[in-house]
């Protein structure tokens, strides 16, 4: 558990330096992400071999887009994780499948725009084990997350059926406080925001966020 009340999910990590720095700092999860599109991507084999210093520190998730049982059979067996994340147009029926293929948790993300892109959430309720909110990505980008774009957090803070959630896209140490501050969440997911350019995780950035959470959970 972080060392603040808030859970936090660094993701999309790629060296020992950052995975020693977000555990260092009491994230609560840490994501590996499989999708050869993103700057962010890394194989199973790697994965493993990061996860190991985190194993019974912070939750271990894999983080896939649309990705068949032939992927995940590999992602699952190589890294061991404790969450799958799906984060491409999974169908609730898809992630009850994936659920009973690997016996783990399953957070869904979602892309949010506007007010009626709560829509689609209310059929994976009960299926999901958590929701991801991230923001939908910008026109002409391959990435459905670590674009480093929000969206209106007001819609969330009007919202009280969304369940167990968390709060992604954009968020960084300058912002983080008026995002809890508007949604009330107790998880965060940040990538591109403590990125010294795509995909290269800022050590310092790191550090400067968790401090930033600190300040704002003292706050909630």
């Amino acid at each position: 558990m972080s060392s603040s009340a808030i859970e936090v999910k660094i993701c999309g990590l790629k060296t020992p330096e950052a995975v020693e720095t977000v555990l260092k700092n009491g994230a609560s999860h840490i994501g590996f992400i499989f999708f050869p599109k993103s700057p962010r991507h890394v194989e199973p084999a790697q994965a493993a071999k990061l996860a190991t210093a985190a194993r019974g520190k912070a939750k271990i998730v894999a983080v896939t887009v649309n990705a068949d049982d032939a992927q995940l059979d590999d992602i699952v067996a190589v890294l061991q994780p404790d969450i799958l994340q799906l984060h491409g147009n999974e169908t609730p029926e898809r992630v009850s499948q994936v659920k009973q293929r690997y016996g783990l948790p399953v957070m869904k993300a979602f892309s949010i725009r506007e007010n009626s892109d709560f829509d689609v959430v209310a059929p994976y309720q009960g299926i999901a084990d958590r929701f991801l909110f991230d923001a939908k990505a910008p026109k002409g980008s391959e990435l459905p997350g670590g674009n480093g774009v929000s969206f209106d957090w007001n819609l969330l803070n009007a919202r009280q059926d969304l369940g167990n959630y968390m709060l992604s896209g954009g968020l960084n140490a300058e912002n983080i406080n008026v995002a809890l501050a508007k949604t009330g969440s107790f998880a965060i997911d940040i990538s591109s925001g403590v990125e010294s350019e795509p995909g290269k995780k800022d050590i310092k950035l790191i550090d400067a966020f968790f401090v930033a959470v600190r300040e704002a959970s003292n706050t909630k």
